[in-house]
């Protein structure tokens, strides 16, 4: 039995209902040319004999005296956490996300290891998904993205073994004599050292009075959005891919990042959004970015930190406004550049500590800490394979809060850059729309930059009309634009591997 550290019990500890605190992860597959028809059942039987699971997949939590522990699952049972389902046809991508936004809004089973894997065949195409979520108290979404990429080959004639039967290593300092007495009382001086200046600064950026179109975004100045409200458990999930070059040779105009360039998108859709709800503010929404912190520990579970981002939503000129992002952005990063790991984690802690009380009291509302999180994950650079099948697509499910009703998660995959937005499926109407709205942000800002002829990936359909204000919730989705990873891909595939196919994509249902 090992204790959780504050962090990652701090995620069994905000769960409710409505409210699951699990990372996700949906990705879709191509069978190899001599696949037959039981192929998928045939993953899902193989996988079936791995009866036992390696940490952290054998462990539970466990509450002992207010104190959680993770724990050995010692009646582990492997078809709780192995599940193999069917679309219903058409069989769709529109029913795909469907299921997959269905699943996404289940609580696990706390008395047994917090993860499952969902095996789903009957895509239109013959090509079939996998959806697996983990609880946010196991991983963050690098450790999340590290572990899908180990069950993976870089070919098609390799199989790796299932996700839980993976020896996925042990930080360092996992085999180590606990401490005695003196040591842990000398190093908890030492770290409550480090994370002084850190608590310092983060009750400081609370405090201090707001100034207009400052760089440094503060927490609680973020603008009442119709994202801040209460959430059911109920939700939505919609995806688009975009070729990745489209997104460098953005940034390579605009002498912006490439997380820059996916702020700038993300917020010109929302602004968009906003506009067709009449729900956009004179005040900018303002975005909370995770901070990945693995490169500077050796521990495991979640090392994240976060910083405050002005996405510039009340500014109409997308290069203004990527300006804006670009200013906020790099202001946050100087600031966090000069903080050491635990003043880090401090920090992010003292900004975030008055959430608590204003959800309780409902005034996360009308002063929100942020307006939503916003996340980008590095995802493989090589073609990936999964017992021959080549990895088509990969997306990100997250997690949407309590009065933060929407979440978006990036990750690269090849040439692709893949947009998970989840949500609150109650909270956020007409939420297919946000992916036009992508499609209409980036065809801005390349207009603006003169990138106009930068090779796209057209989508089947006809290209997108003018924004709607609010289409009903039983008018029919128009087909999403630019998609397919593959299309994206200059390099040809093994000649063992079937090439992959343009995804046509269509929003879920409202």
């Amino acid at each position: 039995m090992k204790a959780m550290n504050l962090q990652d019990s701090m995620f069994l500890l905000i769960e409710q209902r409505q409210q699951p605190m699990h990372v996700g992860g949906m990705s879709i597959y191509t069978p190899p040319k001599d696949a037959g028809p039981d192929y998928v059942e045939n993953i899902y039987q193989s996988w079936r004999k791995h009866v036992s699971a390696n940490k952290p997949f054998n462990q539970r939590p466990v509450n002992k005296l207010g104190v959680w522990y993770w724990e050995e699952d010692t009646d582990f049972d492997i078809d709780y956490h192995l599940r193999h389902l069917a679309l219903p046809k058409p069989g769709r991508i529109r029913e795909l996300l469907a299921m997959v936004g269905r699943l996404h809004g289940t609580l696990m089973d706390r008395s047994r290891p917090l993860w499952e894997v969902s095996l789903i065949e009957g895509l239109a195409d013959g090509r079939f998904a996998i959806y697996s979520k983990m609880h946010h108290s196991m991983v963050d979404g690098v450790t999340a993205t590290k572990m899908a990429i180990n069950m993976h080959a870089f070919n098609a004639q390799e199989t790796k073994l299932p996700l839980w039967a993976q020896e996925h290593g042990r930080p360092a300092n996992s085999h180590r004599e606990a401490p005695g007495l003196l040591k842990q009382a000398t190093e908890a001086l030492h770290a409550g050292r480090e994370m002084l200046p850190g608590l310092v600064s983060g009750l400081w950026d609370i405090l201090r009075p707001a100034e207009a179109d400052a760089p440094l975004s503060q927490p609680f100045k973020a603008p009442p959005s119709p994202f801040n409200v209460p959430i059911t458990g109920s939700r939505r999930f919609v995806a688009q891919s975009y070729e990745l070059a489209r997104l460098k040779a953005i940034s390579k105009a605009a002498d912006a990042t490439l997380n820059d360039v996916v702020l700038a998108l993300c917020s010109g859709a929302l602004r968009r959004y906003l506009e067709e709800h009449n729900e956009l503010s004179e005040n900018s929404l303002i975005a909370m970015l995770p901070v990945s912190m693995h490169g500077e520990t050796d521990k495991g579970g979640n090392q994240v930190a976060t910083i405050l981002a002005n996405l510039a939503t009340n500014e109409r000129n997308p290069l203004k406004r990527l300006a804006r992002i670009v200013a906020s952005t790099s202001a946050a990063k100087e600031r966090m550049s000069k903080m050491v790991r635990l003043e880090k984690v401090a920090h992010t802690m003292m900004m975030m500590s008055p959430m608590l009380p204003g959800l309780v009291t409902g005034r996360a509302a009308t002063h929100p800490a942020f307006n939503l999180v916003i996340s980008n994950v590095p995802g493989p650079t090589r073609d990936m394979y999964l017992n021959g099948a080549h990895l088509d697509e990969s997306y990100p499910v997250s997690i949407p809060m309590e009065y933060q009703a929407m979440n978006i998660t990036v990750t690269s995959y090849v040439g692709a850059m893949a947009f998970g937005f989840t949500a609150c499926r109650r909270a956020v109407p007409n939420m297919q729309r946000l992916i036009d709205y992508l499609d209409q942000a980036f065809a801005e800002l390349e207009q603006a930059l003169g990138l106009t002829g930068t090779p796209q990936v057209q989508p089947k359909a006809a290209a997108p009309k003018p924004a709607r204000k609010a289409p009903a919730a039983s008018a029919k989705p128009k087909t999403p634009g630019k998609t397919a990873t593959g299309q994206a891909k200059p390099a040809t595939p093994p000649a063992t591997a079937k090439p992959r196919k343009p995804r046509t994509s269509k929003p879920a249902a409202s």
